[in-house]
């Protein structure tokens, strides 16, 4: 019975050590271990190689708790089998019912909410062992490894897909916990998560249908501008040719035409092109380093879809956040 209990207790401690290590791994922030690594933590240098890797991480875990696993159901089994006398069945049933609440506590639920409410000092102890079983179960790891990629490659999400939700979501968790120790005030943290909500939506969404965005010719008066400007409530007027295709050739901004005495038009300003499917964040990026410009959104022919500004694209922004 020695070697029956000394096999459960192991089997319980690497239950709670990988259960655990799994839960601090996904609830420790990237930022923390990068700091950590910077400044020479060899454990953070690590876990930070196996932050870009989870993987590997999950693959160690998995095979972990396998076998954590069967070292309790073996420990299990020899016990009921010594302590019975002759009904095997029934003795390995009531093992069972006995044992189960204290694998369930010990083993999965104390360490889970231990590393859950101090992940990073709990990995930082426990770092070198998860070193030590990550070569222990390199071939395993291995193997595990290899089916992932052959199932991701006939999975329609990418990889890289799968990351960027993963560090979005682990940079909300930051926001929030700068929140909550006073560093970011509430209507900072709610717009951050607003880009977060807005960002991957495609610039289409967001645009003026060019039927709806009136144009001017480079014929037209500057009253005929200014006061379709004024009816139209527009800052920046799209410019196109007066005869022939009527391509568009520029743009032209309200206020230059106030600040001008001259009655002919100034020089015309070039058009942001934006495809339909550029994200918000890069159409508002590209549109902030051309001084504010016009975008003009085309499809993949180049056919005129619609205009946006950054003034646009900014007051979608603060609706969302208001929202």
């Amino acid at each position: 019975m020695t070697w029956v209990l000394l096999l459960f207790v192991v089997g319980l401690a690497l239950s709670a050590f990988f259960s655990g290590s799994e839960t601090g791994f996904f609830r420790v922030t990237r930022v923390r271990l990068l700091i950590e690594a910077m400044s020479g933590n060899w454990i953070a240098r690590v876990l930070l190689w196996t932050s870009y890797h989870p993987t590997v991480f999950v693959a160690t875990s998995l095979v972990g708790n396998n076998v954590a696993n069967y070292l309790v159901s073996l420990a299990t089994v020899m016990g009921a089998y010594q302590l019975s006398h002759g009904d095997n069945a029934t003795a390995e049933l009531l093992a069972t019912l006995a044992l189960a609440p204290v694998v369930f506590i010990y083993g999965e639920l104390l360490p889970k909410s231990l590393f859950f409410d101090a992940p990073y000092r709990m990995l930082m102890r426990s770092g070198p062992a998860y070193l030590l079983a990550e070569i222990l179960f390199a071939p395993a790891t291995a193997f595990l490894w290899l089916v992932t990629k052959l199932l991701g490659s006939v999975s329609r999400r990418s990889p890289q897909e799968i990351r960027m939700v993963l560090a979005r979501r682990e940079l909300a968790d930051m926001l929030t916990e700068g929140h909550d120790v006073g560093i970011l005030r509430p209507s900072q943290q709610v717009l951050v998560q607003g880009t977060f909500a807005m960002a991957g939506l495609p610039v289409r969404q967001l645009m003026t249908p060019s039927g709806r965005y009136a144009r001017i010719t480079t014929n037209t008066t500057k009253e005929d501008i200014l006061r379709l400007a004024k009816r139209q409530r527009r800052t920046m007027i799209p410019v196109e040719e007066a005869h022939g295709q009527r391509q568009l050739l520029g743009y032209v901004r309200v206020i230059d035409l106030l600040v001008d005495p001259s009655a002919e038009l100034p020089p015309l300003r070039p058009l942001v092109a934006l495809k339909a499917q550029d994200n918000y964040l890069s159409a508002l990026e590209r549109l902030l380093a051309a001084d504010r410009a016009l975008g003009h959104v085309v499809d993949d022919d180049g056919t005129t879809l619609g205009f946006v500004t950054a003034r646009q694209l900014t007051n979608a922004l603060v609706k969302e956040h208001e929202a």
